[in-house]
């Protein structure tokens, strides 16, 4: 229910306020579970994606949104789970694995998951080697993946600021054919198939966004 009325204010003011530009949307899937992976410039990005794409896309948001006390605390609250998001505790290693049972749920109904393959915001605009998680959901679910390049959104929101930009910023969503894994690494070692996907996924989003390749895994700062 808070899903339904959130997502009937929410997008319709976003779009008016930042204007996002969406190319390739005829490749999202309009049913059926599929795993939007995307390149990760802002907090913003987990804000424009469920605004463009036309179906309830699933993301995971740090716990402390989800915990808050007093008006500032309820309305944090159903600003996330009224955009589709679930909370995970990314500072508890078992909690970090468990979300990838969350994801698979999420995909055993049906529905979209959104996933940063880097992990998380780029703070230097380069793109950083995905993490396999993203393949271990597709190969686990048998999903295809959507790859999502993004541009702009680290204008809205830079790293480090707690309140989006308002006023015009040339923010693109582009939209690549999905990715089908069912059957294509039959009989390949897990590690390699999760390694090989990845790349490839990894691979996609470059050519959505165009960003250099920084050749090395991004590392979430102690105090991010």
């Amino acid at each position: 229910m808070l899903y339904t009325v959130a997502h009937g204010v929410i997008p319709p003011l976003v779009r008016a306020v930042w204007r996002p530009r969406v190319e390739g949307i005829e490749h999202v899937p309009t049913s059926g579970p599929v795993i939007v992976a995307s390149n990760h410039l802002s907090f913003f990005d987990s804000v424009v994606i469920p605004v463009v794409v036309p179906r309830k896309v699933v993301f995971l948001a740090k716990s402390d949104y989800f915990t808050g006390s007093g008006v500032k605390g309820t309305f944090t609250r159903a600003w996330f789970e009224g955009l589709g998001m679930l909370p995970v505790d990314r500072d508890d290693t078992r909690a970090a694995i468990a979300s990838l049972d969350t994801a698979l749920e999420v995909l055993g109904r049906g529905e979209a998951f959104g996933i940063y393959p880097e992990g998380t915001r780029s703070r230097d605009g380069r793109l950083y080697r995905g993490r396999t998680g993203v393949a271990h959901l597709a190969l686990t679910s048998g999903a295809p993946v959507l790859p999502v390049g993004l541009t702009g959104t680290e204008d809205i929101q830079p790293v480090g600021t707690n309140r989006p930009r308002v006023g015009r910023v040339d923010v693109t969503v582009r939209f690549g054919e999905p990715i089908r894994v069912a059957g294509e690494y039959d009989g390949v070692p897990t590690g390699r198939a999760r390694r090989d996907l990845t790349d490839r996924i990894m691979a996609a989003i470059a050519g959505l966004t165009g960003q250099e390749l920084a050749g090395a895994y991004n590392e979430r700062p102690a105090d991010a």
